[in-house]
């Protein structure tokens, strides 16, 4: 497992880059932990009060639908999960964050990071970076969802998360594309 201050250079490399005395500050409010395979890492009816960096592991982001789960993103190694409403409104989320592996992922309090904020225009513009990104990634699902065939929605898939496509089960691959697995097995023989 990585230091807190080896984890505030990997986020900065990644977003934005900290002077020295930012990234003290930043590693100073990192908690790291580990979750084994299937441990629900925030619950349904909880209210998110971190973000998650991911140092090895996968971690989805999911929803339950008519009963059915929905996967709504996959976090690997070097990347964030994140439950913007819940954490932006203060209310209970219906996003739950599922360790599918075992992982090492390191979480940052958002009521500490916003009095580093408060203080700081570097840890400013990486946090503003990160939610750049996080915007960027639900956008450009919900335009691929959208304006892509199902073969499209894959391939991009595989393309822009291609640990995802090789680590997680085909259900969970398909819940996130909304196709059944039928559907996604096809698509992987070529038939569609």
């Amino acid at each position: 497992m990585k230091t807190p201050q080896e984890i505030a250079e990997m986020i900065s490399r990644r977003f934005y880059p900290l002077p020295d005395e930012d990234l003290d500050s930043l590693a100073s409010i990192i908690e790291s932990s580990k979750a084994a395979k299937g441990e629900l890492i925030l619950g349904n009816g909880q209210i998110a009060k971190y973000l998650y960096y991911v140092e090895s592991g996968l971690l989805r982001q999911f929803y339950y639908k008519h009963r059915r789960d929905i996967t709504e993103h996959f976090s690997c190694e070097d990347n964030i999960a994140i439950c913007i409403t819940s954490t932006f409104r203060g209310e209970p989320t219906r996003l739950l964050i599922e360790a599918l592996e075992p992982t090492v992922y390191h979480r940052i309090s958002f009521s500490e990071l916003n009095d580093l904020l408060k203080t700081s225009l570097a840890i400013n513009r990486l946090y503003q970076k990160i939610l750049e990104w996080a915007l960027i990634v639900s956008q450009e699902k919900a335009d691929s969802w959208r304006f892509e065939s199902v073969r499209e929605r894959y391939q991009r898939f595989q393309q822009e998360y291609p640990e995802a496509a090789r680590r997680a089960s085909v259900n969970h691959i398909a819940s996130y594309l909304l196709m059944t697995p039928e559907s996604l097995s096809r698509v992987r023989a070529g038939v569609l």
